[in-house]
Protein backbone atom coordinates (compact mmCIF):
# COMPACT_ATOMS: atom_id res chain seq x y z
CA UNK A 1 0.00 0.00 0.00
CA UNK A 2 1.09 3.32 -1.00
CA UNK A 3 -0.03 6.72 1.33
CA UNK A 4 0.18 10.10 0.15
CA UNK A 5 -0.35 12.59 3.20
CA UNK A 6 -1.58 15.94 2.47
CA UNK A 7 -1.52 18.54 5.57
CA UNK A 8 -2.01 21.74 5.48
CA UNK A 9 -0.34 25.14 7.05
CA UNK A 10 -0.76 28.62 7.63
CA UNK A 11 -4.46 28.91 7.71
CA UNK A 12 -7.61 26.29 7.58
CA UNK A 13 -9.69 26.09 4.23
CA UNK A 14 -6.54 26.52 2.27
CA UNK A 15 -7.30 24.32 -0.29
CA UNK A 16 -6.38 20.71 0.82
CA UNK A 17 -9.55 18.72 -0.08
CA UNK A 18 -9.23 20.03 -3.96
CA UNK A 19 -5.68 19.55 -4.25
CA UNK A 20 -5.69 15.56 -2.12
CA UNK A 21 -8.43 14.91 -5.18
CA UNK A 22 -6.55 16.36 -7.75
CA UNK A 23 -4.01 14.26 -6.80
CA UNK A 24 -5.48 11.24 -6.47
CA UNK A 25 -7.34 11.85 -10.19
CA UNK A 26 -4.20 11.97 -11.17
CA UNK A 27 -2.77 8.78 -9.90
CA UNK A 28 -6.25 7.10 -11.40
CA UNK A 29 -5.36 8.29 -15.28
CA UNK A 30 -2.51 6.33 -14.37
CA UNK A 31 -5.02 3.45 -14.17
CA UNK A 32 -4.00 3.19 -10.58
CA UNK A 33 -6.81 1.68 -7.77
CA UNK A 34 -7.21 4.47 -5.80
CA UNK A 35 -8.40 4.82 -2.14
CA UNK A 36 -8.98 7.91 -0.16
CA UNK A 37 -9.06 8.78 4.05
CA UNK A 38 -10.44 12.32 5.55
CA UNK A 39 -9.28 12.55 9.02
CA UNK A 40 -11.35 15.22 11.33
CA UNK A 41 -9.71 16.15 14.21
CA UNK A 42 -13.00 17.07 16.38
CA UNK A 43 -14.37 15.23 19.02
CA UNK A 44 -18.06 15.02 17.10
CA UNK A 45 -18.45 10.60 16.41
CA UNK A 46 -19.47 11.95 12.79
CA UNK A 47 -20.90 15.19 11.00
CA UNK A 48 -24.86 14.28 11.58
CA UNK A 49 -25.41 16.70 14.22
CA UNK A 50 -23.39 19.67 13.06
CA UNK A 51 -24.98 23.00 12.09
CA UNK A 52 -24.71 23.42 8.18
CA UNK A 53 -24.45 27.32 8.95
CA UNK A 54 -21.02 26.40 10.89
CA UNK A 55 -19.92 23.95 9.68
CA UNK A 56 -20.80 23.29 5.62
CA UNK A 57 -22.89 20.81 4.45
CA UNK A 58 -23.50 16.67 5.72
CA UNK A 59 -22.07 14.28 3.33
CA UNK A 60 -23.88 11.42 3.14
CA UNK A 61 -22.53 7.81 2.06
CA UNK A 62 -23.86 4.44 0.52
CA UNK A 63 -23.80 3.01 3.86
CA UNK A 64 -25.76 5.97 5.25
CA UNK A 65 -22.52 7.35 7.01
CA UNK A 66 -22.61 11.23 7.96
CA UNK A 67 -19.59 12.14 7.26
CA UNK A 68 -17.26 15.56 5.88
CA UNK A 69 -17.76 17.42 2.99
CA UNK A 70 -14.27 16.27 1.92
CA UNK A 71 -15.41 13.07 1.37
CA UNK A 72 -17.65 14.33 -1.48
CA UNK A 73 -14.95 15.66 -3.47
CA UNK A 74 -13.19 12.50 -3.36
CA UNK A 75 -16.07 10.61 -4.62
CA UNK A 76 -16.88 13.65 -6.94
CA UNK A 77 -13.23 13.07 -8.18
CA UNK A 78 -12.31 9.64 -8.22
CA UNK A 79 -15.91 8.06 -8.90
CA UNK A 80 -14.91 5.36 -6.11
CA UNK A 81 -18.08 4.40 -3.44
CA UNK A 82 -16.45 5.18 0.31
CA UNK A 83 -17.79 3.71 3.47
CA UNK A 84 -17.99 6.02 6.74
CA UNK A 85 -15.01 4.21 8.02
CA UNK A 86 -13.40 6.70 5.46
CA UNK A 87 -14.08 9.37 7.56
CA UNK A 88 -11.92 9.21 10.56
CA UNK A 89 -12.59 11.59 13.95
CA UNK A 90 -11.36 11.81 17.10
CA UNK A 91 -14.83 10.93 18.81
CA UNK A 92 -14.94 7.73 16.95
CA UNK A 93 -11.25 6.89 17.80
CA UNK A 94 -11.76 7.97 21.62
CA UNK A 95 -15.13 5.85 21.24
CA UNK A 96 -13.41 2.38 20.36
CA UNK A 97 -10.32 3.20 22.55
CA UNK A 98 -12.83 3.78 25.37
CA UNK A 99 -14.51 0.54 24.52
CA UNK A 100 -11.40 -1.32 24.64
CA UNK A 101 -10.45 -0.45 27.68
CA UNK A 102 -14.01 -1.15 29.40
CA UNK A 103 -13.75 -4.52 27.55
CA UNK A 104 -10.76 -5.19 29.18
CA UNK A 105 -8.58 -5.47 26.37
CA UNK A 106 -5.97 -3.48 27.44
CA UNK A 107 -5.11 -5.96 29.97
CA UNK A 108 -4.97 -3.59 33.03
CA UNK A 109 -2.41 -1.49 31.40
CA UNK A 110 -2.81 2.14 31.86
CA UNK A 111 -4.31 3.60 28.89
CA UNK A 112 -2.62 6.26 27.20
CA UNK A 113 -2.33 8.76 23.75
CA UNK A 114 0.95 6.70 22.43
CA UNK A 115 0.68 4.05 22.04
CA UNK A 116 -2.92 3.23 22.04
CA UNK A 117 -5.04 5.98 20.70
CA UNK A 118 -1.60 6.68 17.76
CA UNK A 119 -1.84 2.74 17.70
CA UNK A 120 -5.89 3.20 16.93
CA UNK A 121 -5.46 5.22 14.44
CA UNK A 122 -2.63 3.57 12.64
CA UNK A 123 -4.58 0.56 12.75
CA UNK A 124 -7.69 1.90 11.81
CA UNK A 125 -5.99 3.62 8.66
CA UNK A 126 -3.81 0.43 7.15
CA UNK A 127 -7.22 -1.59 7.40
CA UNK A 128 -9.30 1.01 5.45
CA UNK A 129 -7.00 1.64 3.22
CA UNK A 130 -7.32 -1.85 1.69
CA UNK A 131 -11.28 -1.66 1.69
CA UNK A 132 -11.88 -1.84 -2.27
CA UNK A 133 -13.75 1.53 -3.35
CA UNK A 134 -14.65 1.18 -7.51
CA UNK A 135 -15.62 -1.45 -9.81
CA UNK A 136 -12.79 -3.63 -9.76
CA UNK A 137 -13.33 -4.87 -6.25
CA UNK A 138 -9.99 -5.21 -5.71
CA UNK A 139 -7.39 -3.82 -2.88
CA UNK A 140 -6.39 -0.51 -3.96
CA UNK A 141 -2.89 0.63 -5.26
CA UNK A 142 -2.65 4.24 -3.42
CA UNK A 143 -4.53 6.07 -0.51
CA UNK A 144 -4.64 9.62 -0.24
CA UNK A 145 -4.98 10.65 3.30
CA UNK A 146 -6.18 14.29 4.10
CA UNK A 147 -5.58 15.73 7.61
CA UNK A 148 -7.92 18.21 8.42
CA UNK A 149 -7.19 21.54 10.34
CA UNK A 150 -3.75 22.67 10.10
CA UNK A 151 -0.13 21.27 11.63
CA UNK A 152 -0.17 22.34 15.63
CA UNK A 153 -3.72 22.36 15.97
CA UNK A 154 -4.20 20.54 19.48
CA UNK A 155 -6.81 18.22 18.98
CA UNK A 156 -4.85 17.27 15.68
CA UNK A 157 -1.45 16.25 17.67
CA UNK A 158 -2.86 12.30 18.25
CA UNK A 159 -3.36 12.27 14.51
CA UNK A 160 0.15 13.83 13.75
CA UNK A 161 1.92 11.13 16.15
CA UNK A 162 -0.21 7.86 14.48
CA UNK A 163 0.93 9.02 11.04
CA UNK A 164 4.71 9.98 12.17
CA UNK A 165 4.52 6.08 13.11
CA UNK A 166 2.60 5.06 10.11
CA UNK A 167 5.99 6.83 8.05
CA UNK A 168 8.27 5.13 10.18
CA UNK A 169 6.57 1.82 9.74
CA UNK A 170 6.22 1.92 6.11
CA UNK A 171 8.81 1.64 3.88
CA UNK A 172 10.67 4.81 2.37
CA UNK A 173 8.93 4.09 -1.15
CA UNK A 174 5.60 3.50 0.11
CA UNK A 175 4.84 7.08 1.64
CA UNK A 176 4.66 10.51 0.66
CA UNK A 177 3.72 13.88 2.23
CA UNK A 178 2.28 17.57 0.26
CA UNK A 179 2.41 19.88 2.91
CA UNK A 180 -0.30 22.69 1.53
CA UNK A 181 0.56 26.08 2.34
CA UNK A 182 -0.70 29.86 1.86
CA UNK A 183 1.60 32.34 0.34
CA UNK A 184 0.31 35.83 1.21
CA UNK A 185 0.75 39.30 -0.65
CA UNK A 186 1.71 42.02 1.85
CA UNK A 187 2.57 45.64 0.24
CA UNK A 188 2.43 44.03 -3.79
CA UNK A 189 4.88 41.01 -2.17
CA UNK A 190 4.61 37.49 -1.87
CA UNK A 191 5.67 36.34 1.68
CA UNK A 192 7.67 33.52 2.54
CA UNK A 193 8.01 33.32 6.00
CA UNK A 194 4.49 31.73 7.12
CA UNK A 195 5.52 29.05 5.00
CA UNK A 196 8.73 28.53 6.32
CA UNK A 197 7.40 28.45 10.20
CA UNK A 198 4.71 26.06 8.77
CA UNK A 199 7.06 23.54 7.50
CA UNK A 200 9.12 24.21 10.63
CA UNK A 201 6.31 23.04 12.45
CA UNK A 202 5.72 20.14 10.39
CA UNK A 203 9.01 18.73 10.84
CA UNK A 204 9.23 18.80 14.85
CA UNK A 205 5.99 17.49 14.93
CA UNK A 206 8.31 14.08 13.26
CA UNK A 207 6.22 14.50 9.59
CA UNK A 208 9.02 15.15 6.34
CA UNK A 209 6.90 16.61 3.43
CA UNK A 210 8.27 15.98 0.15
CA UNK A 211 6.13 18.27 -1.81
CA UNK A 212 5.54 21.90 -1.08
CA UNK A 213 1.81 23.33 -2.62
CA UNK A 214 2.08 26.72 -1.99
CA UNK A 215 -1.72 28.13 -2.52
CA UNK A 216 -1.81 31.89 -4.14
CA UNK A 217 -4.46 34.03 -5.41
CA UNK A 218 -1.70 34.99 -8.51
CA UNK A 219 1.11 33.00 -9.87
CA UNK A 220 4.07 32.88 -7.89
CA UNK A 221 7.05 34.35 -8.66
CA UNK A 222 10.14 32.38 -9.45
CA UNK A 223 12.33 34.42 -6.80
CA UNK A 224 9.33 33.04 -4.64
CA UNK A 225 9.28 29.65 -5.67
CA UNK A 226 13.28 29.79 -5.09
CA UNK A 227 13.19 30.94 -1.61
CA UNK A 228 10.84 28.39 -0.48
CA UNK A 229 12.59 25.85 -1.70
CA UNK A 230 15.93 27.18 -0.38
CA UNK A 231 14.65 27.60 3.16
CA UNK A 232 12.57 24.62 3.30
CA UNK A 233 15.03 22.41 1.67
CA UNK A 234 12.93 20.66 -0.98
CA UNK A 235 13.82 21.28 -4.87
CA UNK A 236 12.94 23.75 -7.18
CA UNK A 237 10.97 20.87 -8.60
CA UNK A 238 9.14 20.20 -5.34
CA UNK A 239 7.58 23.59 -4.74
CA UNK A 240 3.94 23.44 -6.65
CA UNK A 241 2.51 26.92 -7.13
CA UNK A 242 -1.39 26.29 -6.89
CA UNK A 243 -2.96 29.28 -7.77
CA UNK A 244 -6.77 30.13 -8.23
CA UNK A 245 -8.28 29.09 -11.20
CA UNK A 246 -11.86 29.67 -12.89
CA UNK A 247 -12.84 26.66 -12.23
CA UNK A 248 -11.38 24.37 -8.93
CA UNK A 249 -11.75 21.56 -12.00
CA UNK A 250 -9.04 22.80 -13.80
CA UNK A 251 -6.88 21.88 -10.44
CA UNK A 252 -5.87 18.66 -11.90
CA UNK A 253 -4.56 20.25 -15.30
CA UNK A 254 -2.48 22.88 -13.40
CA UNK A 255 -0.81 20.62 -11.62
CA UNK A 256 -0.22 17.94 -14.39
CA UNK A 257 1.61 20.85 -15.91
CA UNK A 258 4.02 21.14 -12.91
CA UNK A 259 5.03 17.24 -13.00
CA UNK A 260 3.69 16.20 -9.98
CA UNK A 261 2.82 12.78 -11.82
CA UNK A 262 6.25 12.18 -12.24
CA UNK A 263 6.95 13.70 -9.21
CA UNK A 264 4.46 10.95 -7.13
CA UNK A 265 6.07 8.17 -9.66
CA UNK A 266 9.81 8.93 -8.51
CA UNK A 267 8.90 9.24 -5.01
CA UNK A 268 6.28 6.29 -4.35
CA UNK A 269 8.24 4.15 -7.03
CA UNK A 270 5.04 3.41 -8.54
CA UNK A 271 6.33 2.42 -12.33
CA UNK A 272 7.01 -0.54 -10.18
CA UNK A 273 3.03 -1.48 -9.31
CA UNK A 274 1.66 -3.97 -12.27
CA UNK A 275 -1.12 -1.72 -14.21
CA UNK A 276 -3.62 -4.01 -16.24
CA UNK A 277 -3.90 -2.38 -19.60
CA UNK A 278 -7.70 -2.27 -19.64
CA UNK A 279 -7.05 0.27 -16.34
CA UNK A 280 -4.23 2.03 -18.32
CA UNK A 281 -6.55 2.42 -21.46
CA UNK A 282 -9.70 3.66 -18.74
CA UNK A 283 -7.30 5.77 -17.29
CA UNK A 284 -6.54 7.50 -20.38
CA UNK A 285 -10.40 8.36 -21.59
CA UNK A 286 -10.78 9.39 -18.34
CA UNK A 287 -8.47 12.25 -18.67
CA UNK A 288 -8.85 12.95 -21.95
CA UNK A 289 -12.96 13.39 -21.22
CA UNK A 290 -12.20 15.38 -17.70
CA UNK A 291 -9.80 17.95 -19.85
CA UNK A 292 -12.52 17.92 -23.10
CA UNK A 293 -15.01 19.08 -20.17
CA UNK A 294 -12.79 21.59 -18.04
CA UNK A 295 -10.62 23.01 -20.05
CA UNK A 296 -12.04 26.41 -21.44
CA UNK A 297 -14.86 26.77 -18.97
CA UNK A 298 -14.13 30.35 -18.67
CA UNK A 299 -14.59 31.11 -22.41
CA UNK A 300 -18.11 29.87 -22.08
CA UNK A 301 -20.55 32.64 -23.91
CA UNK A 302 -24.32 31.26 -23.40
CA UNK A 303 -25.44 31.82 -19.69
CA UNK A 304 -27.90 29.43 -17.68
CA UNK A 305 -28.99 31.59 -14.99
CA UNK A 306 -31.21 29.72 -11.83
CA UNK A 307 -31.71 30.61 -8.08
CA UNK A 308 -31.00 28.80 -5.33
CA UNK A 309 -33.66 29.44 -2.64
CA UNK A 310 -32.00 28.17 0.73
CA UNK A 311 -31.95 28.87 4.36
CA UNK A 312 -28.20 27.92 4.83
CA UNK A 313 -26.90 31.04 2.92
CA UNK A 314 -24.40 32.05 5.38
CA UNK A 315 -21.87 29.45 5.11
CA UNK A 316 -20.95 29.08 1.99
CA UNK A 317 -20.02 25.47 1.80
CA UNK A 318 -23.59 24.54 3.22
CA UNK A 319 -25.10 23.47 -0.21
CA UNK A 320 -21.45 22.59 -1.60
CA UNK A 321 -22.57 18.91 -3.46
CA UNK A 322 -26.21 20.78 -4.67
CA UNK A 323 -23.66 23.77 -6.41
CA UNK A 324 -20.77 20.75 -7.74
CA UNK A 325 -24.13 18.81 -9.34
CA UNK A 326 -25.28 22.06 -11.29
CA UNK A 327 -21.65 22.85 -12.12
CA UNK A 328 -21.05 18.93 -13.27
CA UNK A 329 -24.90 19.34 -15.42
CA UNK A 330 -23.95 22.81 -16.77
CA UNK A 331 -20.30 21.99 -18.12
CA UNK A 332 -21.78 18.46 -19.76
CA UNK A 333 -24.73 20.98 -21.28
CA UNK A 334 -21.76 23.65 -22.10
CA UNK A 335 -23.44 26.65 -20.32
CA UNK A 336 -21.81 29.09 -18.01
CA UNK A 337 -24.03 28.64 -14.65
CA UNK A 338 -24.48 31.52 -12.56
CA UNK A 339 -26.26 30.78 -9.05
CA UNK A 340 -28.04 33.75 -7.72
CA UNK A 341 -28.54 32.65 -3.87
CA UNK A 342 -31.99 33.91 -2.32
CA UNK A 343 -32.95 33.51 1.36
CA UNK A 344 -35.78 31.93 1.71
CA UNK A 345 -37.14 34.39 4.58
CA UNK A 346 -37.06 37.10 2.12
CA UNK A 347 -39.78 35.85 0.08
CA UNK A 348 -42.04 35.92 3.60
CA UNK A 349 -44.39 38.46 3.76
CA UNK A 350 -42.68 39.57 6.90
CA UNK A 351 -39.68 40.43 5.34
CA UNK A 352 -41.89 43.11 3.41
CA UNK A 353 -42.31 44.89 6.26
CA UNK A 354 -39.23 44.79 8.21
CA UNK A 355 -37.16 45.17 5.18
CA UNK A 356 -39.44 46.08 1.85
CA UNK A 357 -35.78 46.12 -0.24
CA UNK A 358 -34.42 42.30 0.89
CA UNK A 359 -37.84 41.32 -0.16
CA UNK A 360 -38.65 43.15 -3.39
CA UNK A 361 -34.80 41.98 -4.18
CA UNK A 362 -35.73 38.38 -3.37
CA UNK A 363 -38.96 38.71 -5.66
CA UNK A 364 -36.86 40.16 -8.66
CA UNK A 365 -34.62 37.32 -8.56
CA UNK A 366 -36.74 35.00 -8.21
CA UNK A 367 -38.99 36.11 -11.07
CA UNK A 368 -36.27 36.63 -13.32
CA UNK A 369 -34.15 33.37 -12.93
CA UNK A 370 -34.33 30.29 -15.79
CA UNK A 371 -34.90 27.91 -13.33
CA UNK A 372 -35.61 27.67 -9.42
CA UNK A 373 -33.77 25.06 -6.91
CA UNK A 374 -35.05 24.53 -3.39
CA UNK A 375 -32.72 22.06 -1.69
CA UNK A 376 -32.84 19.75 1.78
CA UNK A 377 -32.89 21.70 5.33
CA UNK A 378 -34.83 21.15 8.33
CA UNK A 379 -37.16 23.28 10.67
CA UNK A 380 -39.79 25.43 9.74
CA UNK A 381 -37.82 28.55 9.11
CA UNK A 382 -37.81 30.04 5.73
CA UNK A 383 -40.60 27.79 4.59
CA UNK A 384 -43.23 29.48 3.82
CA UNK A 385 -40.72 31.11 1.44
CA UNK A 386 -39.81 28.02 -0.34
CA UNK A 387 -43.48 27.74 -0.59
CA UNK A 388 -43.59 30.64 -2.50
CA UNK A 389 -40.72 29.99 -4.78
CA UNK A 390 -42.52 26.39 -5.71
CA UNK A 391 -45.73 28.30 -6.30
CA UNK A 392 -44.00 30.70 -8.59
CA UNK A 393 -42.65 27.92 -10.82
CA UNK A 394 -45.83 26.03 -11.17
CA UNK A 395 -47.67 28.82 -11.96
CA UNK A 396 -45.24 30.59 -14.25
CA UNK A 397 -44.45 27.52 -16.04
CA UNK A 398 -40.35 27.98 -15.30
CA UNK A 399 -38.11 24.92 -14.49
CA UNK A 400 -38.54 23.67 -10.64
CA UNK A 401 -36.11 21.54 -8.63
CA UNK A 402 -37.12 20.11 -5.49
CA UNK A 403 -34.52 18.24 -3.14
CA UNK A 404 -35.93 16.60 0.21
CA UNK A 405 -37.55 19.50 2.10
CA UNK A 406 -37.87 21.11 -1.60
CA UNK A 407 -39.96 18.48 -2.41
CA UNK A 408 -42.15 18.34 0.51
CA UNK A 409 -42.80 22.32 0.26
CA UNK A 410 -43.91 21.67 -3.36
CA UNK A 411 -46.73 18.56 -2.30
CA UNK A 412 -47.30 21.80 0.66
CA UNK A 413 -47.89 24.31 -2.24
CA UNK A 414 -49.71 22.07 -4.74
CA UNK A 415 -52.18 20.50 -1.65
CA UNK A 416 -53.19 24.47 -0.65
CA UNK A 417 -53.62 26.16 -4.04
CA UNK A 418 -54.78 22.97 -6.49
CA UNK A 419 -56.40 20.69 -3.77
CA UNK A 420 -57.54 23.21 -1.63
CA UNK A 421 -56.60 21.56 1.37
CA UNK A 422 -56.54 23.87 4.63
CA UNK A 423 -54.20 24.88 6.71
CA UNK A 424 -52.63 23.17 9.51
CA UNK A 425 -53.44 20.22 7.61
CA UNK A 426 -51.44 21.87 4.30
CA UNK A 427 -48.66 21.86 6.12
CA UNK A 428 -45.52 19.62 7.66
CA UNK A 429 -45.58 17.98 11.20
CA UNK A 430 -41.46 19.47 11.72
CA UNK A 431 -43.15 23.19 10.85
CA UNK A 432 -46.22 22.45 13.83
CA UNK A 433 -46.34 19.10 15.23
CA UNK A 434 -49.40 19.67 17.44
CA UNK A 435 -51.37 17.17 15.17
CA UNK A 436 -50.43 14.35 13.03
CA UNK A 437 -53.00 15.02 10.34
CA UNK A 438 -50.45 16.84 8.15
CA UNK A 439 -49.88 16.23 4.28
CA UNK A 440 -45.90 15.76 5.24
CA UNK A 441 -45.62 13.81 8.64
CA UNK A 442 -42.79 11.84 10.52
CA UNK A 443 -41.51 8.76 9.68
CA UNK A 444 -42.28 5.81 11.94
CA UNK A 445 -39.08 4.79 12.72
CA UNK A 446 -38.21 8.91 13.68
CA UNK A 447 -37.68 9.04 17.48
CA UNK A 448 -38.25 12.19 18.30
CA UNK A 449 -35.25 13.61 20.42
CA UNK A 450 -32.64 11.70 19.27
CA UNK A 451 -31.10 13.12 16.16
CA UNK A 452 -27.74 11.32 15.56
CA UNK A 453 -28.22 8.50 12.59
CA UNK A 454 -31.85 8.60 13.32
CA UNK A 455 -33.10 9.56 9.66
CA UNK A 456 -33.61 7.18 6.78
CA UNK A 457 -30.07 7.23 5.64
CA UNK A 458 -28.23 5.79 2.56
CA UNK A 459 -28.67 4.31 -0.89
CA UNK A 460 -31.89 3.04 -1.18
CA UNK A 461 -34.43 1.88 -4.27
CA UNK A 462 -36.45 4.14 -6.10
CA UNK A 463 -39.66 2.29 -8.00
CA UNK A 464 -40.72 3.86 -11.47
CA UNK A 465 -44.86 3.44 -11.32
CA UNK A 466 -46.68 2.35 -14.17
CA UNK A 467 -47.79 4.29 -16.98
CA UNK A 468 -45.19 7.08 -16.20
CA UNK A 469 -43.18 6.49 -19.40
CA UNK A 470 -44.00 10.19 -19.90
CA UNK A 471 -41.89 11.29 -17.36
CA UNK A 472 -38.95 13.81 -18.22
CA UNK A 473 -36.82 12.65 -15.34
CA UNK A 474 -37.48 9.07 -15.64
CA UNK A 475 -36.07 9.40 -19.50
CA UNK A 476 -32.85 10.94 -18.61
CA UNK A 477 -32.64 7.62 -15.94
CA UNK A 478 -33.32 5.55 -18.92
CA UNK A 479 -37.11 4.09 -19.96
CA UNK A 480 -36.06 0.73 -20.01
CA UNK A 481 -34.74 0.72 -16.00
CA UNK A 482 -37.77 -0.26 -13.65
CA UNK A 483 -36.05 1.66 -10.52
CA UNK A 484 -32.63 3.67 -9.64
CA UNK A 485 -30.63 3.94 -6.39
CA UNK A 486 -30.09 7.11 -4.54
CA UNK A 487 -28.85 8.32 -1.30
CA UNK A 488 -31.20 9.58 1.63
CA UNK A 489 -31.41 11.70 4.62
CA UNK A 490 -34.48 13.02 5.97
CA UNK A 491 -36.61 12.37 8.78
CA UNK A 492 -40.22 13.65 7.10
CA UNK A 493 -42.04 12.25 4.33
CA UNK A 494 -45.83 12.57 2.32
CA UNK A 495 -48.26 10.99 3.88
CA UNK A 496 -50.16 8.50 2.58
CA UNK A 497 -53.72 9.51 2.92
CA UNK A 498 -53.31 12.60 1.01
CA UNK A 499 -51.77 10.76 -2.38
CA UNK A 500 -55.56 9.87 -4.19
CA UNK A 501 -56.38 13.47 -3.64
CA UNK A 502 -52.79 15.14 -5.16
CA UNK A 503 -52.78 12.81 -8.23
CA UNK A 504 -56.12 13.04 -8.93
CA UNK A 505 -55.33 16.85 -9.53
CA UNK A 506 -52.40 16.34 -11.30
CA UNK A 507 -49.40 16.28 -9.07
CA UNK A 508 -47.90 12.44 -10.45
CA UNK A 509 -45.85 10.16 -7.98
CA UNK A 510 -43.60 8.83 -10.38
CA UNK A 511 -41.43 7.07 -8.34
CA UNK A 512 -42.05 5.48 -5.13
CA UNK A 513 -40.04 3.37 -2.59
CA UNK A 514 -40.14 -0.51 -2.74
CA UNK A 515 -42.91 -1.09 -0.41
CA UNK A 516 -45.09 1.54 -2.87
CA UNK A 517 -46.00 3.05 0.87
CA UNK A 518 -43.28 6.13 0.71
CA UNK A 519 -43.09 9.00 -2.05
CA UNK A 520 -40.18 9.59 -4.20
CA UNK A 521 -40.32 11.34 -7.05
CA UNK A 522 -43.10 13.62 -8.13
CA UNK A 523 -43.74 15.32 -11.41
CA UNK A 524 -46.23 17.53 -13.42
CA UNK A 525 -47.16 16.24 -16.69
CA UNK A 526 -47.94 19.71 -17.81
CA UNK A 527 -44.75 21.88 -17.07
CA UNK A 528 -41.14 21.69 -19.23
CA UNK A 529 -39.84 20.36 -15.66
CA UNK A 530 -41.01 20.59 -12.38
CA UNK A 531 -39.32 17.36 -10.56
CA UNK A 532 -38.89 17.20 -6.79
CA UNK A 533 -36.75 14.04 -5.51
CA UNK A 534 -37.46 12.59 -1.91
CA UNK A 535 -34.00 11.77 -1.92
CA UNK A 536 -30.68 13.55 -2.56
CA UNK A 537 -29.33 13.00 -6.06
CA UNK A 538 -26.06 15.56 -5.75
CA UNK A 539 -24.41 12.96 -3.76
CA UNK A 540 -24.47 11.18 -6.52
CA UNK A 541 -23.07 13.29 -9.18
CA UNK A 542 -19.71 13.10 -10.48
CA UNK A 543 -17.94 15.51 -12.80
CA UNK A 544 -18.01 13.14 -15.65
CA UNK A 545 -21.46 11.96 -14.85
CA UNK A 546 -23.63 15.11 -13.56
CA UNK A 547 -26.85 13.92 -11.92
CA UNK A 548 -29.88 13.12 -13.78
CA UNK A 549 -32.43 14.93 -12.15
CA UNK A 550 -29.66 18.36 -11.93
CA UNK A 551 -28.76 17.93 -15.76
CA UNK A 552 -32.48 17.96 -16.69
CA UNK A 553 -32.92 20.74 -14.35
CA UNK A 554 -30.11 22.64 -16.35
CA UNK A 555 -31.15 21.29 -19.89
CA UNK A 556 -34.88 22.55 -19.42
CA UNK A 557 -33.66 25.74 -17.92
CA UNK A 558 -31.48 26.43 -20.62
CA UNK A 559 -33.83 24.84 -23.56
CA UNK A 560 -32.01 21.97 -24.46
CA UNK A 561 -33.60 19.13 -22.18
CA UNK A 562 -34.88 17.59 -26.03
CA UNK A 563 -30.93 16.82 -26.69
CA UNK A 564 -29.49 16.47 -23.69
CA UNK A 565 -32.68 13.52 -23.05
CA UNK A 566 -31.72 11.85 -26.77
CA UNK A 567 -28.08 11.92 -25.84
CA UNK A 568 -28.02 10.11 -22.34
CA UNK A 569 -30.79 7.58 -24.04
CA UNK A 570 -27.83 6.93 -26.14
CA UNK A 571 -25.33 6.41 -23.40
CA UNK A 572 -27.69 4.19 -21.51
CA UNK A 573 -26.78 0.40 -22.41
CA UNK A 574 -23.85 1.00 -23.13
CA UNK A 575 -21.12 0.33 -20.60
CA UNK A 576 -23.71 1.23 -17.97
CA UNK A 577 -24.56 4.84 -16.36
CA UNK A 578 -20.51 4.83 -15.23
CA UNK A 579 -19.17 3.96 -18.44
CA UNK A 580 -16.27 5.93 -19.77
CA UNK A 581 -16.90 5.12 -23.37
CA UNK A 582 -20.94 6.31 -23.20
CA UNK A 583 -19.39 9.26 -21.58
CA UNK A 584 -17.13 10.49 -24.29
CA UNK A 585 -19.88 9.96 -26.91
CA UNK A 586 -22.70 11.33 -24.47
CA UNK A 587 -20.28 14.60 -24.43
CA UNK A 588 -19.23 14.67 -28.27
CA UNK A 589 -22.73 14.96 -29.71
CA UNK A 590 -23.44 17.74 -27.26
CA UNK A 591 -20.56 19.57 -29.53
CA UNK A 592 -17.46 19.64 -27.06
Amino acid sequence: MKYVLVSGGVISGVGKGIIASSAGLLLKTMGLKVSSIKIDPYLNVDAGTMNPREHGEVYVLDDGGEVDLDLGNYERYLNITLTRENNITLGKIYSKVIEQERRGDYLGKTVQVVPHVTGCIEEWIERVAKIPVDDTAEEPDVCIIELGGTIGDIEGMPFVEALTELRRNCHRDDFMQIHVSYIPVVHMEQKTKPTQMAIKAVRSAGLVPDLIACRCEKPLEQATIDKIARFCQVSVQHVLAVRDMPSTYQVPILLSEQNLVPLMTSTLQLDKLRITPALSKKGNETWETWRSLTVGLEHLHENVEIVLVGKYLEQPDSYLSVTKSLEHAAMRCRRKLIIKYVDAEHLEPATLKTDAAAYYKARHDMSTAKGILVPGGFGGRGTEGMIAAANWARENKVPYLGICLGMQVAVIEFARNVCEVPQPEASSFEFDPADEDRVIISMPEHHQGTLGGTMRLGLRSTVWQPDTEWSKLRALYGLQNQSVNERHRHRYEVNPAYIDRLQAKGLTFVGKDATGVRMEVIELKDHPWFVAVQFHPEYLSRVLEPSKPYLGFIAAAAGMLGEVTRAAQKDVGGKGVNGVDGLVNGVDRLGV
